[in-house]
């Protein structure tokens, strides 16, 4: 809990209980009538944000949220979190178990209805038996919710889902034990002959039964995607450092990170990542913090610089003094952030349950209609009952529950082909809205490591034979900027030789003997400590490579300066012509760094960007996305780094790279498995279409049984019209979705 202004407080609450998004729109009301309070609740991650004033307290708001049906608590801190994928599978264990039951049992009870040839002489009596387990235990969730709904005045799909089963199954059993379906040898012919009967011999098993089995198979499936809501927040936590050696007394102590408190002076080795925030107190070193900066370039750091915990020492041996530590750091604000936008990003509401608060209480006076209609024309009282309950049961359609999962299964398996993967349903609806696309820099558009990518040689000498000697020296030094010179001159000139004599120049560069020659290779400054002057084509060389934002090394061999070599972090060969395809798609691209202003616009010229964010601080990256969102815009982000993280997360859509890390893929809706752009203007074409065909599925689903509507209320409807009624929609919305199987990314 924390104080966010005089007067008020803010708390977060974990909310139990909710079946949908209509659900988290309840509670929400609830709370922001109560004076002084203002809340917001979302149903991806089940909890709820609420800031209060006053007299009102923790347990007030718990009561509020408890009166209206559902359950709160606190959450805990997530601090070293030990929830795995396997404490996520346990959550849906109660779930996948009526699953299971609801499959394995109304399986056998719609051939048996569907096939007159499977119905022996006491067949009826078999399909009760299999049928009542899946509409009592497996539709449970169903019959609470739609208990819970009722209660609070409103209708969703689990109020449609739970009236249609209850009266087919209620009306079975009248038709089994008072009507004459439970005579031995009862079949339901296989005819779709339209004539009114009283109902006593018709049961609708199989429609009760398919119905929850098809509709927890939906439920099932988007649950899990759900599930994943806290796996970003876990994966920001796990990228620190696990263990420390810290200093005390002269000697080195290996601690676990929890013990480590601020002052507290602790060894970074080579290669090691930084335990926590601190200040360099001996040594000098070379930083990647590219994970979390976003900068392609390492930071040289040395006595009385600042370090950020999780970044790694790419150099040398740092002796550093703690001065953050725990949930002050950099990393943890970061997953605060992250924590943040994910509760403050609203969730799709699911069409089928908007529909659904329309079409229930149609059905209810249709139903009351009719039983009216029938009663005052001098039915009977059997007859009239007969066609009401019918009108519930046709109106029960099982291919709604198909509509969304089928289109779902089909596209994201589509998608994965494609290497790009989509987390669920709530995340298309962004697709189809959204109007600008910011990208990340480093990783997103250019590779995320420095590259060697030009050689300019004075007169006279030979660009292979400066990659040699240049090459030979660097590939003994452990810096990255030293690597990326290495790779690219054993790539060039092939295998290197190894100098003679090695000596690092901190914050210089390198110099040694290579095959006889006194060879320097790092800044202008080291050739002018041995009074080398760089000629004038290369003093040229060397500011338009700097100009254009990258790295420009010197060489010189034998008291003479030979060449400069640019290095910097390559743009994908593929970018460019992602940023066309976005455009093509309506999209505004936007180019978002912590890299200088220079090196962005020549890399957002290069791919054909007009509109740049340079400078911005990782903490700041989803202010920038916020204040986008703030003129009107619709976003979507597209990064792969940890600095991404909880700009994806607050983005209307995020898009995360593959290549990238686990907070960012964990943070993001869609992750391209590739790493390539162009596979995110492919990942928005396949969601679009994906969306498309679910609200086609929907619209299907309902058309056919509404057709089926009025038959009902005739008092025609017979077994066989509502079993094929429910076959048809769902063949139909099956089929349909299955052609985004043909679903191509652009050439």
């Amino acid at each position: 809990m924390i104080t966010t202004a005089p007067g008020a407080t803010e708390v977060e609450l974990a909310i139990g209980g909710m079946t949908c998004a209509s659900c988290a729109a309840r509670i929400e009301k609830k709370l922001n009538r109560m004076d002084g309070v203002t809340a917001t609740v979302n149903y991806a991650t089940e909890k709820a944000k609420v800031t209060y004033v006053g007299d009102v307290t923790v347990p007030d708001l718990i009561a509020t949220v408890e009166a209206t049906g559902y359950t709160a608590h606190e959450p805990a801190p997530p601090e070293a979190p030990q929830e795995t994928a396997e404490a996520a599978a346990d959550e849906l264990k109660p779930l996948r178990e009526r699953l299971l039951t609801a499959v394995v049992l109304a399986v056998p009870v719609i051939a048996m209805a569907m096939i007159p040839a499977l119905q022996f002489e006491y067949w009826q009596w078999l399909s009760l038996t299999l049928a009542a387990p899946v509409v009592t235990y497996a539709a449970w969730p169903f019959h609470r919710a739609a208990w819970t709904n009722a209660r609070h005045g409103a209708a969703t799909m689990d109020t449609l889902i739970s009236l249609g089963t209850s009266a087919a199954f209620l009306w079975s059993l009248w038709a089994l034990f008072l009507g004459s379906a439970g005579t031995p040898g009862m079949t339901h012919p296989f005819e779709l002959t339209i004539a009114r009967s009283d109902g006593a011999g018709n049961i609708y098993l199989e429609a009760a039964a398919g119905v929850t089995a098809f509709i927890l198979a939906g439920r099932y499936f988007e649950a899990r995607s759900k599930r994943k809501a806290g796996a970003a927040l876990r994966a920001l936590m796990e990228l620190g450092a696990k263990d420390v050696t810290v200093l005390r007394g002269g000697t080195e102590v290996r601690v676990p990170i929890a013990e480590l408190k601020a002052g507290d002076r602790f060894l970074v080795r080579p290669g090691e990542k930084i335990a926590t925030d601190g200040s360099v107190v001996e040594g000098t070193s070379a930083v990647d913090a590219s994970m979390l900066t976003g900068e392609s370039v390492p930071v040289e750091v040395g006595v009385g610089d600042s370090v950020t915990g999780a970044t790694v020492n790419a150099g040398g041996r740092l002796v550093v003094e703690a001065t953050r530590v725990g949930a002050d750091t950099q990393l943890a604000r970061m997953a605060k952030l992250v924590e943040d936008a994910q509760n403050g990003k609203a969730a799709a509401q699911r069409l089928a349950d908007r529909i659904s608060g329309v079409f229930v209480p149609v059905v209810i006076a249709l139903a009351l209609g009719t039983l009216g209609f029938w009663l005052g024309n001098g039915a009977g009282l059997t007859a009239a009952f007969t066609a009401a309950v019918a009108v519930l049961i046709i109106a029960c359609p099982c291919a709604l529950g198909l509509a969304t999962p089928t289109a779902l299964l089909v596209g994201t398996g589509r998608g994965a082909q494609l290497g790009i993967l989509i987390k669920g349903p709530e995340v298309l609806e962004s697709t189809r809205k959204a109007d600008t696309i910011v990208l990340d820099k480093t990783g997103t558009v250019t590779t995320g490591r420095m590259t060697l990518l030009a050689v300019h040689t004075a007169e006279g000498t030979g660009a292979d034979e400066v990659l040699r000697l240049a090459g030979a020296l660097e590939n003994a030094s452990e810096h990255p900027i030293a690597q990326a010179v290495a790779a690219g001159a054993t790539e060039r000139t092939g295998a290197l030789p190894v100098p003679e004599d090695f000596a690092n120049v901190p914050g210089l560069g390198v110099q040694g003997v290579v095959d006889g020659h006194a060879v320097l290779v790092g800044r202008e400054k080291l050739l002018d400590e041995w009074a080398i002057g760089l000629p004038a084509e290369l003093k040229e060389a060397k500011a338009r490579a700097e100009a254009a934002g990258r790295t420009a090394i010197a060489v010189a061999w034998d008291g003479e300066a030979r060449a400069v070599l640019e290095v910097a972090d390559a743009v994908k060969d593929t970018s460019a012509e992602a940023v066309r395809r976005l455009r093509a798609l309506g999209l505004r691209p936007v180019l978002l760094t912590g890299d200088n202003r220079a090196v962005a616009e020549a890399v957002a010229e290069e791919v054909g960007i007009d509109e740049v964010i340079a400078e911005v601080l990782p903490e700041d990256k989803v202010e920038v996305v916020k204040r986008l969102q703030g003129e009107g815009r619709t976003v979507a982000m597209v990064g792969d780094g940890v600095n991404d993280a909880a700009a994806l997360a607050q983005a209307d859509l995020g898009l995360a790279m593959g290549t990238g890390t686990d907070a960012a893929i964990e943070a993001g809706d869609l992750t391209l498995v590739r790493g390539d752009l162009r596979a995110a203007a492919d990942a928005i074409r396949l969601s679009r279409r994906t969306l498309g065909t679910i609200r086609s599925n929907l619209f299907w689903a309902f058309a056919y049984n509404v057709a089926a509507l009025p038959l009902a209320a005739a008092g025609l409807l017979n077994p066989m019209i509502a079993g094929a009624a429910m076959a048809f929609s769902s063949v139909f919305v099956v089929g349909n979705s299955l052609r985004l199987r043909g679903f191509k990314a652009a050439d």
